[in-house]
């Protein structure tokens, strides 16, 4: 995923008189251990072992810890001022993949549970849901969903994720849901007519666990041009499919908070627009409202 993306949403965003851009603080070491080991934790502040420190699947560098913490920090953020303002964004990405003890699929340390734990420890929210509509299977939250009777997660993926490894074709793995986490796979050739039919069936589940807020996981890698997509949803399709998550949660008063997930196509103004487009999704459910 080209990290430069984040800048180029947020330039593309500068001056817009509906947003405020704010630069979070980044989350310390008494959050990252409600959700992953110590041992994780420190490989991946000092680079050692280094087969942990770049279970991710990139190298290792210094700059790697500051940096998650911040996109963490970024993450928790965005769920607070949703739970004070009813929506808000985080440029930065969920990390999905990330499991308790290792990463996965680019994913260092897991922002959605780090912020649920954080919400639920320090009394802000007591039932924190997800929905992940990245192109990939949300493997790592839904681990940790799992034992966390908190959190409730929805993943609506067009790719398997197991082991490390993506799966283009969703026939080829089939997961094993539990009580607080559901999946459903996008066909091959997906279309916006199957893509909302298939959020129909999903999203009523986070309505009734009835969540406190709403952690949206909002991917660009579904985009037909997509190395990885074998879907054929184009920008307006994603941005139907953001319109149809922030109706859901504004009609019934659900605060949400979305991140900016995935995203892989060689034209990277082409994943920037899926991007700006969720901002736009946005301004067409809430009218422009206040927005963070």
């Amino acid at each position: 995923m080209p990290i430069r993306k984040f800048g180029l949403v947020a330039a593309g965003l500068a001056g817009a008189a509906d947003v405020r851009l704010v630069e979070p603080e980044p989350v310390g070491l008494p959050e990252l251990l409600r959700v992953h080991t110590p041992g994780y934790i420190e490989a991946v502040r000092t680079g050692e072992p280094r087969a942990l420190a770049e279970s991710q699947k990139f190298p290792w560098s210094p700059e790697l810890y500051p940096s998650v913490c911040l996109t963490n920090g970024g993450c928790l953020a965005a769920a607070r001022q949703a739970l004070a303002d009813g929506v808000s964004a985080a440029l930065v990405s969920g990390f999905h993949h990330s499991c308790a003890d290792h990463g996965e699929g680019f994913c260092t340390f897991n922002g959605l549970a780090v912020t649920a734990d954080t919400l639920l420890a320090d009394g802000s929210a007591r039932r924190i849901a997800v929905l992940d509509m990245d192109l990939h299977y949300g493997n790592g939250t839904a681990q940790l969903v799992a034992a966390r009777p908190h959190m409730f997660q929805v993943s609506i993926y067009g790719n398997d994720y197991w082991a490390n490894v993506p799966y283009r074709d969703v026939t080829v793995r089939h997961h094993e849901d539990g009580a607080n986490h559901h999946s459903f796979a996008l066909p091959a050739g997906c279309d916006r007519t199957t893509m909302l039919a298939t959020m129909a069936r999903g999203l009523p589940l986070i309505a009734a666990w009835k969540p406190d807020v709403l952690l949206y996981q909002a991917g660009a890698d579904p985009y037909f041009e997509d190395p990885y997509s074998p879907l054929a949803l184009d920008h307006s399709d994603l941005r139907a499919r953001d319109e149809a998550v922030f109706r859901f949660a504004n009609d019934r008063g659900i605060p949400v908070a979305w991140v900016l997930a995935g995203g892989y196509t060689p034209d990277i103004a082409k994943v920037v627009g899926v991007h700006l487009g969720t901002f736009d999704a946005w301004r067409a459910v809430y009218n422009g409202g206040k927005g963070n």
